[in-house]
């Protein structure tokens, strides 16, 4: 589809939640549309989880959004789809592509939301597909599971916060879960939820730098429960580190059950964002140093360098063996 201005930040740059929203919409036709291949109970396929994802050039107002996807694993209870995301300039016929992600879906009952069904085999054109596809799901079910224990922060307001500080850019939004927002079953869409992450993730790095910024990566966004119709959710964000050129930003989302429910409130999604400043031109900018004051900032701070040392690395390998 045609990217229009309520798309885009006021430098005309496409939101990296609208580019989210898209591909999970991608991911979700085409799980549910594999899962009820075959005769059997009838079934919604819901987001477990988002690998990480490069924004690997920016889509502007006007240019058109070109979302595939594809089925490239499953498991008995679950489905991999890779999606790419190109651009097009149609007044140039200029095409490039934005974003390759991959997601991780599980069939779910239209008669029992609790119910996860089993899912069709897909057939693949060689055996190491399968096993390559196998060893990406046993990794990807290891990180949800450690990402879960370590959910435990909450972020609350500092009154007077200095400048380039944490408590000075971070911030929260609440939201009234609707109808519009959910599934057949009831439930939040994905995409619904990641559009709205990246919004506070990118007020945190516009709060930080005072300049145009933009998505440059999300780590993997693990949804770790459901989120009804009529839960208000709290989606929080805070900097947690700062290279020269870019920001790192934790964003987590909690859920308090609002209507007839006696649960209390629970983390349900959590990750990562990286985003860089630009100047006006389009041009990398500097990032003002995070200052960190407690020692839980300082801490956050040096896991933040670890994994924004160990993509710098890959990056470089990457490019290396591209070059050979």
């Amino acid at each position: 589809r045609i990217m229009r201005p309520d798309d885009a930040n006021v430098a005309g740059n496409v939101h990296g939640g609208t580019i989210l929203k898209m591909i999970e919409e991608a991911g979700a036709i085409i799980s549910t549309r594999h899962c009820n291949s075959q005769a059997g109970e009838a079934c919604v396929a819901a987001l477990a989880r988002v690998e990480r994802t490069d924004f690997l050039s920016p889509v502007c107002i006007g240019e058109v959004a070109n979302v595939s996807a594809e089925i490239t694993y499953t498991s008995r209870h679950s489905v991999e789809v890779q999606v790419n995301v190109m651009s097009e300039n149609i007044l140039t016929g200029a095409k490039k592509v934005t974003n390759k992600a991959t997601l991780w879906y599980v069939p779910l009952s239209l008669k029992n939301v609790n119910k996860v069904l089993e899912v069709p085999p897909i057939q693949y054109a060689r055996k190491e597909q399968e096993d390559e596809g196998k060893k990406r799901y046993e990794e990807q079910k290891l990180d949800r599971l450690e990402t879960k224990q370590r959910n435990g922060d909450v972020i609350f307001p500092i009154i007077n916060p200095e400048p380039h500080t944490v408590g000075y850019s971070q911030s929260s939004l609440i939201h009234l879960v609707g109808p519009s927002d959910c599934t057949l079953l009831g439930f939040v869409h994905g995409g619904v939820t990641m559009k709205l992450m990246d919004e506070v993730a990118g007020i945190v790095a516009a709060r930080h730098c005072k300049t145009n910024i933009v998505t440059a990566s999300v780590d993997a966004i693990n949804f770790h429960k459901k989120i009804k119709k009529g839960s208000v959710i709290t989606i929080s964000g805070r900097m947690t580190f700062t290279s020269n050129k870019s920001m790192e930003i934790e964003v987590f989302v909690d859920a308090d059950p609002f209507v007839d429910e006696p649960q209390e409130r629970y983390r349900a999604v959590s990750a990562f964002f990286t985003y860089v400043s630009l100047s006006k031109e389009g041009k990398p900018l500097p990032v003002p140093q995070l200052l960190t004051e407690t020692e839980d900032e300082k801490r956050r701070f040096e896991e933040g360098k670890g994994r924004y040392l160990q993509t710098k690395a890959k990056r470089q390998a990457q490019m290396q063996q591209a070059a050979r």
